[in-house]
């Protein structure tokens, strides 16, 4: 019995001494630690699902098990023009996912933003009609579900459609349809895949606003009986909003309605920002100012320490709530990828996703295996 024990124990101090090292010999990644946790996205723009990027290409596949298209299925690429639909783009991003075994996500359907400028206007730019704007949707939607039907594992059916303090986003869709283009764009889009998953995609999701409002839109999708299986809870953060415990808040309010999280989008800006209430609205612009650039050759030590603890709180998190998420989405794979950089201000140099411009793992990322392979071996 003594015996035993000394060798229980050489193998416990061995093991704890020489895991970390192991770890890295094995070529361990992110998706293997996460593996039994949540798929672990990121969304990929066209050099890469090209394969032109090959950097990011081996970043990707060694990292990743899920992608998300970057802009390549909005509806302004996709569907140019009323009767002109271009998928090139789109099918060599879908193509990427399936030669490399990924579950792959459509984004999106219904979006106000980067939307194609025929869509909700006639030929002399007034409102359609709501029966025009239908019939427009459907076939939108039915022709892009269907041409991925089995292919795709879930869309983004809307995107952003809910102001801060809960209000309906008025938008040309709100505008002519009102609240009814919602369930209207989860039904035409269940009819085209029944298969398919189907989530609500939106920013700034701790905001009590926006979180109420989103439960009750779930809420009244399902008591309808139209399919919805999540909410996508868009990470657009900074070093200083949101506060953690209301991100949870949301989080647990959004599974209180029977659906699944996801966190999509995810990056972590240390720039300040020239409006604090601009929240994610791609439409804001602001002049270039010096003074808002802080770091264009680099972050200091004490800024990328506090950034590597808040990107880590935010996936501690996310590990905690495991069987509530089924994916966490970065919305970029290298900093020079992301649109921080010239949001809402070009010329700027941010650094919010996991992997630096060299392509190489920040120090989180070892973290987050590290967190996630914890508990995973026990003697």
């Amino acid at each position: 019995m003594k015996l035993k024990r000394i060798i229980l124990l050489l193998l416990t101090v061995m093991f704890s001494f020489s895991y970390g090292e192991v770890f890295a010999k094995d070529g361990n990644s992110l998706k293997k630690a996460l593996k039994n946790k949540f798929l672990i996205g990121v969304s990929v723009n066209t050099r890469q699902s090209s394969g032109k990027d090959v950097a990011a290409v081996e970043v990707v596949k060694k990292n990743f098990n899920s992608i998300v298209a970057e802009n390549c299925m909005k509806s302004s690429v996709i569907h140019p023009k009323e009767n002109k639909y271009n998928f090139t783009q789109a099918d060599e991003f879908v193509s990427f996912g399936e030669s490399n075994q990924m579950a792959i996500i459509g984004h999106c359907l219904i979006w106000h933003s980067q939307l194609a400028p025929w869509f909700c206007v006639d030929k002399n730019g007034n409102n359609v009609s709501p029966e025009v704007l239908k019939k427009r949707m459907k076939d939108h939607i039915t022709t892009i579900v269907k041409r991925y039907k089995g292919r795709i594992k879930g869309w983004d059916v809307v995107n952003e459609a809910i102001e801060d303090n809960g209000a309906y986003r008025k938008t040309k869709f709100y505008e002519i349809l009102g609240e009814e283009y919602i369930p209207l764009a989860f039904q035409y889009a269940h009819e085209a895949d029944p298969n398919a998953e189907l989530y609500y995609n939106d920013y700034s999701m701790a905001q009590p606003g926006r979180r109420e409002a989103v439960v009750k839109m779930v809420n009244d999708l399902k008591r309808r009986g139209i399919r919805i299986d999540a909410v996508g809870m868009q990470g657009h953060i900074g070093m200083d909003y949101p506060k953690i415990s209301e991100f949870e808040k949301s989080m647990l309010a959004f599974a209180g309605t029977g659906v699944k999280i996801m966190i999509t989008e995810l990056d972590l800006t240390v720039i300040p920002s020239p409006n604090p209430n601009v929240g994610a609205e791609v439409s804001a612009s602001f002049e270039y100012k010096k003074e808002m650039n802080p770091y264009p050759d680099g972050l200091p030590e004490e800024v990328s320490k506090a950034w590597t603890e808040r990107m880590n709180d935010f996936f501690r998190l996310f590990l905690k709530h495991h069987n509530l998420i089924t994916r966490v989405t970065l919305w970029g794979v290298a900093d020079q990828n992301s649109w921080r950089n010239d949001w809402p201000m070009r010329g700027r140099t941010d650094y919010p996703l996991l992997f630096d411009r060299n392509y190489q793992p920040k120090p989180v990322v070892d973290l987050i295996i590290k967190e996630a392979e914890k508990n995973k071996i026990s003697f």
